[in-house]
């Protein structure tokens, strides 16, 4: 069993995959390639923004981001506690300083109260400017956008969407990527749109911040091309076989949305009152890039872990540390963020992927069941 079935969506794309990296490679347009403008335009015109600008990595895209917005030494950015380090790692090789702030219990995503609460905090000290705040679809379940936008506008705070979990779910008839000042997100392979190894972008509907992330993209190029460097940039672009290779993904995407919810509901089905489930915001749809839920505590969850290797069924813990306790930040100050720490002392994943056999959904269900 797979944890996220992607030979099975190979095998159900394969034409076509196959097809578009055949023209690809008789063309040899490696970096640049028309198939990239294209898929520029129709995941822009899918996800409702003006302007996508791919790149290399969905940590690149949050790069650029806090690049062409000048972010650095003093500024304060705040971010969950839990998620990925990229959220805020860019931002710390600027120099700005990382604020981290509790989960909320149900949904894992950014707290809306708790980052008011470090706000005022960060105003109070006197110490940093708050400049940004990155609101993550985490797992795929979109951030509570209405609640966090007033907050960024109360204070004056850009508001940046992370939906590398999230490409492909929506917010209250809206999709992720179209939220905030500005949004990223990452193709890495297992993500709900991935590619066949690195590849990101950035969403943005202003005009100059696109021009300006074109430029930083590619070694800070001017007006007149590569060799007229106006700026100092990085070097980060989408190759062509990767847009190749997700043009025909991003047809089917809505697709296989739809056959997410499909089996989500059946573990919801199976597990409600048994183990704490994601919960989704009303109105909104997950990409359920995975599916995590929350064990009582440890001893129950290594319990089911050690059942489903005993059944050979993959599982993951996602993710096992809060961001505030990592090395890296070290020394960063003692705070208790409960609902992080609870989370992350609980958590695991099960296989999940729209093309999860519903035999080996059944595998999943009976053993994790039979542990609780």
């Amino acid at each position: 069993m797979e944890f996220i079935d992607l030979k099975a969506q190979y095998r159900a794309l394969q034409g076509e995959i196959d097809a578009n990296i055949q023209r690809i490679l008789a063309g040899a347009h490696f970096i640049g390639g028309e198939e990239v403008a294209e898929f520029e335009e129709k995941l822009a015109a899918y996800v409702g923004r003006r302007h996508c600008v791919t790149c290399g990595n969905g940590t690149d895209a949050l790069q650029l981001v806090y690049m062409a917005y000048g972010i650095g030494a003093g500024d304060a950015v705040f971010c969950p506690d839990m998620t990925f380090i990229a959220s805020v790692e860019p931002a710390c090789m600027l120099g700005a300083a990382p604020v981290f702030c509790d989960i909320e219990p149900d949904t894992y995503n950014l707290d809306p109260v708790s980052l008011e609460a470090h706000i005022q905090s960060v105003l109070a000290e006197g110490t940093l400017r708050p400049r940004a705040v990155v609101a993550v679809d985490f797992l795929g379940n979109p951030a509570k956008y209405d609640e966090l936008d007033a907050i960024c506008k109360k204070y004056g705070l850009l508001l940046i969407e992370d939906a590398a979990q999230g490409t492909g779910a929506s917010y209250k008839g809206r999709k992720c990527g179209s939220f905030g000042d500005i949004a990223t997100t990452s193709f890495f392979p297992s993500k709900p749109l991935g590619c066949y190894g690195d590849g990101g972008a950035v969403f943005t509907d202003d005009d100059g911040i696109a021009e300006l992330l074109r430029s930083y993209k590619v070694h800070g190029k001017g007006p007149k091309g590569k060799y007229d460097n106006v700026r100092i940039g990085l070097n980060s672009r989408l190759d062509t076989l990767q847009a190749g290779v997700m043009l025909p993904k991003l047809a089917v995407l809505d697709q296989e949305i739809a056959m997410r919810q499909e089996i989500a509901e059946r573990y919801h089905d199976a597990f409600a009152g048994k183990l704490q489930l994601p919960v989704i915001t009303d109105g909104c749809v997950s990409a359920y890039a995975q599916y995590c839920m929350l064990a009582k505590d440890e001893t129950q969850r290594q319990n089911i872990l050690d059942a489903m290797a005993a059944a050979n069924i993959p599982s993951l813990i996602y993710y096992p540390t809060p961001l505030h306790v990592l090395d890296a930040f070290a020394p960063y100050p003692a705070e208790e963020l409960p609902n992080a720490a609870h989370y992350a002392r609980c958590n695991f994943g099960v296989p999940f992927s729209p093309y999860l056999t519903r035999e080996d959904q059944d595998a999943v269900i009976r053993t994790v069941l039979e542990e609780l």
